[in-house]
This record gives structure tokens, C-alpha cells and sequence, in this order.
């Protein structure tokens, strides 16, 4: 009888923590219709994810080197900044109207210095 009960107890158990991970996976992921469009300069890669033509969901910096400096992220009136990382990923949620294209940009600064900016072009 209680070894029933704690197999009972063990299964519960590792179904509530699968259903809890696949919910935190189901929260976390892009939506089905984003899509995703990246671009590396000479320092940085900049990848965009984004809804048609007009909603950025989010801008992820890279520094190419994996040396740490300010990463900035920025679109429209969207502005962030993090300092000190080599890879870092911005929320923006924003539907930015541009014509004809939209810029999603990266930047880089190390020393007080600017790198680099880059953009990706959503069409």
C-alpha cells in the first residue's frame, strides 16, 4: 500500500514539474507568425524578431569578439542599453511605423568610444 502511494506521489510529481516546463517553454516562445531576420558588421550581429512589417518583438546584440562593452539597442523611439555584456537581448514589443523599410539597429561603444552600428532592414 505505500509503496503504491509513493508511486502514485512520484508520477504526480514529474507530471506537474513536465507540465510547468512546458508551460514556461510555451510563455517564453516567439509567437508561430515572428519571424526572425540577423546581420553581422565588422564588430556586432544584430537579429531582430518581428511581426509584419511594423511590430519589432525583440533586438538581440552580439559582440563577434566576446569581448564585453555597452550594447545598445535601438528603433524608432526605442532606446536600451546594458552595460559590460557581450551578448544581450532587447524587449521592445512595439509596433514602429516606417516607410518603406523599417531599421532595427545594434550599437557597440567601448572606452566611451562607439564602435560600431548596425542595422537589419525588415522589408
Amino acid at each position: 500500500m505505500a509503496k503504491a502511494r509513493r508511486a502514485r506521489l512520484r508520477i504526480s510529481t514529474v507530471t506537474v514539474a513536465f507540465g510547468a516546463v512546458i508551460g514556461l517553454l510555451l510563455v517564453t516562445a516567439a509567437p508561430a507568425s515572428a519571424e526572425v531576420k540577423s546581420t553581422c558588421g565588422t564588430y556586432i550581429c544584430v537579429a531582430t524578431a518581428y511581426q509584419g512589417r511594423d511590430y519589432v518583438q525583440d533586438i538581440t546584440v552580439t559582440t563577434r569578439d566576446g569581448l564585453p562593452g555597452t550594447l545598445r539597442g535601438f528603433v524608432g523611439d526605442y532606446r536600451g542599453s546594458k552595460a559590460n555584456v557581450s551578448r544581450w537581448r532587447f524587449v521592445v514589443n512595439q509596433e514602429i511605423r516606417a516607410y518603406p523599410r523599417l531599421a532595427v539597429c545594434g550599437g557597440l561603444d567601448r572606452g566611451g568610444r562607439v564602435i560600431e552600428n548596425h542595422c537589419v532592414m525588415i522589408p
